[in-house]
């Protein structure tokens, strides 16, 4: 029969697969890890120690001993094709089905990773706290936050200021340039600045916010007319990232150049495709063949201070 073999669908997903890793945010606002176990554990254990003046002899440092775990989880998709529609297939639809499951396996990461930035006000992560949380704090770090609050009508932005889900893009720019402020001051159970060398960033925000959002970062010239004062910022590299998932007011401004970032992805076994084709009992059967991918993996959160959630308010005049 003039069919498309279970060995063309097959090597077609594992060619589209590689074709399309997946959003560019993904490797930049996480660390991929691989397991050959259930869980596996992440240790934070602090900082090391800041150079001082020789007083006294050496002061040796300890460790913390903080810590979370991430337990491998199994997904899976299954394509069901019946055999006619492989015969009939003229117009390359089953192709592109397959294409668009290789698109799908490629956004898994995304969909999870998602989840873990909408759930960060109750996920806990290392130190015991809430992901995106006002009272972080490590030894000598002061108390912290990541979660903070940009009212419109108090920015000292002239005229216009727009709603909290439409803001104008001179609004819009103040709040992302406050996260980005938030996360250089940080401090590190030493009391040091943890992310002063900080030059690279992603501003998540949701598809309503996504063309202000470039808009603000990416012109010249302000809708005003003046010098858009993100261009004066040359040792900065702002990237937007629209997120399909979100919604609302929220926008999340992450540290991408940091050598642990904001998450977690943990993988024990790579995207695999398995078949029920040519010759096999569901054939048989059903007179149909199914296409399956499965991979055992996980996403945890990692280091708060790489991350900073801004929600727009406006009150006030």
């Amino acid at each position: 029969m003039n069919r498309l073999s279970s060995r063309a669908i097959i090597g077609e997903f594992y060619k589209r697969l590689n074709e399309n890793s997946g959003m560019e945010w993904i490797t930049a606002i996480s660390n991929y890890f691989t397991s050959d176990q259930d869980s596996e554990e992440y240790a934070w254990i602090g900082q090391s120690p800041v150079m001082r003046e020789w007083i006294g002899g050496r002061h040796s440092k300890g460790f913390t001993s903080n810590g979370i775990s991430i337990e491998n989880k199994h997904f899976e998709a299954t394509l069901d094709i019946p055999v006619k529609h492989l015969r009939r297939d003229k117009t390359g639809q089953i192709k592109a089905r397959i294409g668009e499951l290789a698109t799908r396996t490629n956004s898994h990461w995304a969909l999870l990773l998602s989840k873990l930035i909408i759930n960060g006000e109750t996920g806990e992560c290392y130190d015991g706290k809430p992901f995106f949380a006002e009272n972080h704090k490590e030894g000598k770090s002061g108390v912290q936050s990541n979660k903070i609050d940009f009212n419109l009508m108090s920015a000292g932005i002239n005229g216009e200021v727009g709603t909290v889900t439409a803001p104008t893009e001179a609004a819009l720019r103040e709040a992302i340039l406050a996260g980005i402020q938030q996360i250089i001051s940080f401090k590190d159970d030493q009391g040091e600045p943890t992310n002063e060398n900080a030059t690279r960033f992603v501003v998540m925000v949701p598809v309503n916010l996504w063309f202000v959002a470039k808009a603000a970062l990416a012109v010249p010239l302000t809708t005003g007319g003046a010098t858009n004062p993100v261009k004066v910022l040359a040792d900065l590299d702002i990237a937007v990232a629209a997120n399909p998932r979100l919604n609302g007011s929220k926008i999340y401004v992450f540290r991408a150049d940091g050598d642990v970032k904001a998450f977690i992805r943990q993988e024990e076994t790579k995207v695999q495709v398995k078949a029920k084709a040519e010759g096999s009992e569901y054939e048989f059967d059903n007179d149909a063949h199914q296409y399956g991918v499965d991979t055992w993996r996980n996403v945890g959160y990692g280091y708060w201070q790489h991350a900073c959630q801004v929600t727009l308010t406006k009150s006030g005049s």
